[in-house]
């Protein structure tokens, strides 16, 4: 184990890297972000669920943009832990996993609003998107408090997990912030591309309109696994490489979490991209389901004027047989 120690004196030969990604994601997401919170705040109009969330998701992503130099310069120089270093990390541990769960809720809500047309109105409204938000930034904002004490970071230095004992919270964290959350923006996703893709084959007079919708859905899942399951599996391979004490491989290790850790928070720059264009998509998808429900209940009257299990169907979503 004495052996591993050394490695630590690679960490300023690795922000080469780094600063070759960080400097472009900085030049491009800074004006993307305040443009995206200068749309969605005041160029839209009616408040929505989307718009509830790409707000928060584009004030985590800024949050994340401002603490990226911070985060570069300490680790150059060892920054000592200090109420700068403290707050920083605060703001860095808190908007990344943000990022995560808000993309998550936006697969949700889309999943519900596509695959159950009929019960949307009951689930979703802008108050409960809202509600969902902010109880989020308190838990990860208190999560990032204990983070530093649980996930065996240095006594003495700002970033960078010194410690060579094993942590089992990173584990953790990583399940219930990154793994568990995959699972639930693939299922979604999937879910309504089919959905979508059975109004296409339908022979749908929409059929661009929901290719789009298609497309965009493809692309936001394509981002969200690119960028962060990276670094989620180099975690969990520190983790493992602490717990049998493979010495050997810790500076490799160490390497591809600052790699996976820059393409991670690329994500900060594309989020302005993808969400904005899933916004303005979906909104003009949304007009097609008033006419699924007009249609669907023109069937259930018909159909309960013959027999009264027709009220079943009125519990079913469009384009699900």
């Amino acid at each position: 184990m004495e052996n591993c120690s050394a490695n630590n004196l690679q960490r300023n030969n690795t922000l080469i890297f780094p600063l070759i990604v960080y400097v472009p994601v900085l030049f491009l997401g800074v004006p993307l972000n305040l443009i995206a919170f200068w749309v969605f705040c005041c160029k839209v109009k009616r408040w929505s669920e989307t718009r509830v969330y790409m707000i928060n998701l584009t004030v985590a992503d800024s949050c994340l943009l401002f603490a990226i130099p911070f985060v570069m310069h300490f680790v150059k120089h060892n920054h000592p832990r200090d109420k700068l270093c403290l707050f920083i990390h605060s703001i860095y541990f808190t908007n990344m996993p943000m990022s995560i769960f808000i993309i998550t809720l936006i697969a949700v809500d889309r999943y519900i609003a596509i695959k159950f047309p009929l019960k949307a109105k009951i689930l979703r409204s802008p108050l409960k998107a809202a509600s969902a938000c902010g109880f989020l930034w308190i838990l990860l904002t208190v999560n990032a408090q204990l983070q530093p004490r649980f996930n065996g970071l240095s006594k003495d230095l700002c970033f960078g997990k010194q410690s060579l004992q094993p942590s089992y919270s990173m584990v953790l964290s990583s399940v219930l912030g990154y793994f568990i959350p995959l699972g639930i923006v693939v299922f979604c996703s999937v879910q309504v591309i089919k959905c979508l893709k059975k109004k296409v084959d339908s022979g749908s007079h929409e059929r661009k309109l929901i290719q789009k919708a298609i497309y965009i859905v493809s692309v936001n899942l394509c981002v969200f696994i690119i960028c962060f399951s990276p670094l989620y599996i180099t975690m969990t391979l520190r983790f493992v490489v602490d717990l049998v004490g493979a010495c050997s491989l810790l500076s490799a290790v160490n390497l591809s979490m600052q790699v996976s850790s820059c393409l991670a928070n690329c994500n900060c720059c594309l989020d302005a991209f993808c969400y904005y264009f899933a916004a303005k998509e979906f909104q003009e998808f949304s007009s097609l389901f008033p006419t699924c429900r007009s249609v669907r209940s023109k069937m259930n009257q018909r159909q309960e004027s013959q027999s009264p299990k027709g009220q079943v169907m009125t519990q079913k979503s469009c384009g699900t047989p």
